[in-house]
């Protein structure tokens, strides 16, 4: 039987990951969510284990959203000058902080977080996540990316915010907070560019497994 000629339960099929994954903390090593905010931002075309080398140093010199404001472009640069991009990303920060002013003003819907320079809808479906908020969209980082086409229930793309619209095409409503990051952490710890098929938990229902291995 051909498990993809028919409409597919992804819900169901999914569900493996999703009791393994659900609720897993993100693994940038965020403690608030002026924190959190700060490292998506910081990790865009970076690894959060960069990110989260450089963080402790960063929020002792910024401790919140106000530290910030104190500072000049320059010297927050200097403070980030490790991480991908960095002029652009030290900016962006220095705009956000003034904008906002402090930590209780940091929003946490989608249209008011992709307002904010530096944050597109991967990184406000991460904030939103992270923060327990109701989902408006999947997060569809680099290992969604690779990982939701193999398993085939979407086609290959390479664009994030079209990979986003065709799971959200194919994914109830209701695990589109979880789903995104137990994919995500599939692909960074089974589903890698040389995937661990034999030990993935959705071999039976993958449509890279079926193709590679039947």
């Amino acid at each position: 039987m051909n498990l993809f000629e028919e409409t597919s339960d992804w819900e169901t099929k999914l569900e493996p990951i999703l009791q393994v994954y659900k609720g897993r903390k993100h693994p940038l090593e965020y403690k608030s969510t002026y924190q959190l905010m700060i490292m998506v931002i910081l990790s865009a075309q970076d690894s959060d284990a960069n990110i989260n080398k450089i963080a402790p140093d960063f929020f002792t010199k910024y401790p919140n959203l106000t530290s910030i404001q104190k500072t000049d472009l320059e010297t927050l640069m200097q403070s980030i000058s490790k991480v991908r991009n960095y002029p652009s990303k030290a900016k962006w920060i220095l705009d956000i902080s003034k904008m906002l002013q402090n930590d209780n003003s940091i929003p946490l819907t989608m249209k008011e977080l992709t307002s904010l320079k530096g944050i597109g809808r991967k990184s406000a479906n991460v904030i939103m996540r992270e923060t327990g908020q109701p989902a408006e969209g999947i997060i569809a980082d680099l290992h969604v990316i690779r990982v939701a086409p193999r398993i085939g229930i979407i086609s290959e793309n390479k664009d994030g915010n079209k990979v986003e619209k065709d799971l959200m095409q194919a994914l109830p409503k209701s695990i589109w907070s979880e789903i995104g990051m137990a994919i995500s952490f599939l692909g960074r710890e089974i589903c890698r560019p040389k995937p661990k098929c034999e030990e993935c938990l959705l071999k039976n229902i993958c449509r890279y497994y079926e193709m590679q291995f039947n």
